[in-house]
């Protein structure tokens, strides 16, 4: 059964520049790593979607692979961000600067 692909695509967009605009705008590091899991998710929804239109596995099972490599993401990133606000008690991105060698 082939399903019309266009209502995927245009969510899959919407939630990217959403994703693209919280990393663009916010100023927190926990929501851009927040926006950067929704641009993720937003590509995985296109993946799926075509693959599924084409009626190949390969875009589900490439998924798998962007879900493992994103629960890594989230894990060492929010290690980082555990470590920064220990020693700043900030997680403010415009506060990091100083951070520059």
């Amino acid at each position: 059964m082939v399903t019309q692909i266009e209502p995927y695509v245009m969510l899959s967009i919407v939630l990217f520049v959403l994703g693209v605009m919280g990393v663009l705008l916010r100023r927190n590091a926990i929501l851009i790593f927040m926006s950067i899991e929704l641009m993720l998710n937003a590509a995985n929804l296109s993946l799926v979607a075509f693959a599924s239109y084409w009626g190949q596995t390969s875009g589900q099972i490439f998924v798998f692979f962007v879900i493992a490599v994103a629960a890594a993401e989230v894990a060492v990133g929010l290690a980082m961000i555990v470590a920064i606000f220990r020693t700043r008690q900030s997680i403010n991105v415009d506060d990091l600067h100083q951070m520059e060698g």
